[in-house]
């Protein structure tokens, strides 16, 4: 039965409950923030944990997930934390067809809706663009370079049109073939620690200006 249950847990809702339920409500002066994203947000805290410490920065990555799964647990993974920011990264991992074959207008749609519920709930939703990637290890000639760079550009028209922060990894990590340039990544997809070292000022020049 416990098999069961986990089987059926498709968005993964019971991975940050403990954490969760044990995050009291922020004070009138912290400024928190949440990281919603995949495994390339959900590594970040393990291969720099410093960018964590010390910071109301909270992390809801989940490894391998589309923005399907993500708009499921936006609810308990964002608004229930009541950050005031809410980074959101995804999209890569659609292309990749995790949970069956999408389109980018149904991966745009999805990220409109968090969007949607994030300024309903008074939190400002920031964009940030896919990490560019030539080819996916575990899904083999799926040939998303393309497909990432035209998401981004949506992502960035959507942003631009709704007066929302839109975060550029994707211009500092592209090679030649629009891939994940090798001092970056070992795999091509995920960032490694100069990734990352390059991705925090990034991100932290959009968190300052809000």
């Amino acid at each position: 039965m416990a098999g069961k249950a986990k089987t059926s847990d498709w968005a993964n809702l019971n991975k940050y409950e403990n954490e969760n339920s044990n995050l009291e409500a922020p004070n009138s002066d912290e400024k928190r923030i949440t990281f919603f994203g995949d495994s390339i947000t959900e590594g970040w805290k393990t291969i720099h944990p410093d960018f964590f410490v010390d910071k109301a920065y909270i992390n809801r990555g989940i490894n391998g997930q589309t923005t399907s799964q993500m708009l499921l647990r936006f609810r308990p993974d964002v608004l229930a934390l009541q950050p005031q920011i809410v980074l959101i990264l995804a999209g890569t991992n659609d292309i990749a067809g995790n949970t069956g074959p999408t389109t980018l207008k149904t991966i745009l749609g999805n990220l409109i809706s968090m969007c949607e519920l994030a300024k309903a709930n008074h939190i400002k939703a920031v964009l940030c663009s896919i990490l560019p990637s030539y080819d996916y290890p575990w899904r083999t000639n799926m040939n998303p370079a393309d497909k990432i760079e035209a998401l981004n550009a949506m992502i960035l028209k959507y942003a631009k049109a709704n007066n929302i922060a839109y975060v550029d990894y994707y211009s500092a990590m592209a090679d030649e073939r629009k891939g994940l340039k090798t001092s970056y990544s070992e795999d091509g997809v995920h960032p490694n620690k100069e990734g990352y070292l390059l991705m925090e000022p990034i991100v932290e020049a959009i968190i300052n200006n809000l």
